[in-house]
């Protein structure tokens, strides 16, 4: 279990500045997950609003939660 989660937060903030952004890089990366979503069967959705009751539970505890106030626990 993580028990500094700042101080790994603090090292990926400092890794991430560290590196200059690689759009190439980030592209190739979305475009395997996608391929690999499709390998799956996950992709293309059989029914789009499959699931949509959830998603809109989920916004709107975090609604009342107010965002990420829920990290600072």
């Amino acid at each position: 279990m993580l028990r500094n989660w700042r101080m790994v937060q603090e090292f990926e903030d400092a890794l991430l500045r560290s590196e200059p952004p690689d759009y190439f890089r980030n592209l190739r990366i979305v475009e395997a997950l996608l391929a690999e979503a499709r390998a799956l069967g996950v992709l293309p959705l059989r029914d789009p609003l499959d699931g949509i009751d959830v998603d809109i539970r989920v916004a709107e505890v975090m609604r009342v939660l107010g965002g990420d106030s829920w990290r600072d626990s």
